[in-house]
């Protein structure tokens, strides 16, 4: 049986723990929902691919010694690529990483939704990936609106993620759908 998908765990990285919007509210069922995601790739052979962040900001910096897996994220992955812009193809060499292994289909999930896992799920689109973007594999911060003062929670940014991916860059799936094989 040839496998033909990858996951791509973005951003899941110690960096965040420093920046001033971490919170902690939400980190448990993403912690569940990457595990269990992670778990069931390792059962279908899916390859895992870490890629990460770094770039000049304060604990985004190689030399910060913070641009590594947050602690409970497994040891092992199938690879791993380094990133300083907002996807993980642009610099990284992933795309010929995936290619050389006849992947055709990526799963994304990560940190933050709308900013390099939303980016990341377009890209790999246009490069002519099917990609399934899990929501609930994915975690973000409430954000406020800079010319309008107006705040966007959690659930407001991860429904409008999913409006602009669902059916044109990607389909929208939970971790249960992913494992059962939808």
């Amino acid at each position: 049986m040839s496998v033909d998908t990858a996951v791509l765990a973005i951003d899941i990285q110690q960096s965040f723990l420093r920046a001033p919007y971490w919170r902690e509210d939400d980190v448990p069922a993403f912690r569940d929902a990457v595990l269990r995601l992670l778990q069931g790739a390792a059962e279908r052979g899916w390859p895992v691919v870490r890629v990460l962040h770094q770039d000049g900001d304060e604990g985004f910096t190689p030399e910060s010694g913070l641009v590594r897996p947050l602690e409970w994220m497994p040891p092992e992955a199938a690879a791993t690529f380094h990133k300083g812009v907002h996807n993980a193809f642009t610099d990284t060499g992933l795309e010929a990483w995936l290619r050389e292994r006849g992947i055709r289909r990526v799963i994304v999930a990560g940190i933050r939704t709308e900013q390099c896992c939303e980016t990341t799920t377009r890209v790999a689109s246009d490069l002519g990936f099917r990609v399934d973007f899990v929501t609930e594999a994915t975690l973000t911060f409430p954000m406020v609106h800079a010319a309008s003062g107006r705040r966007y929670d959690v659930d407001e940014i991860k429904q409008r993620t999913e409006l602009v991916l669902d059916g044109r860059f990607a389909r929208i799936r939970s971790v249960d759908a992913i494992l059962a094989g939808d």
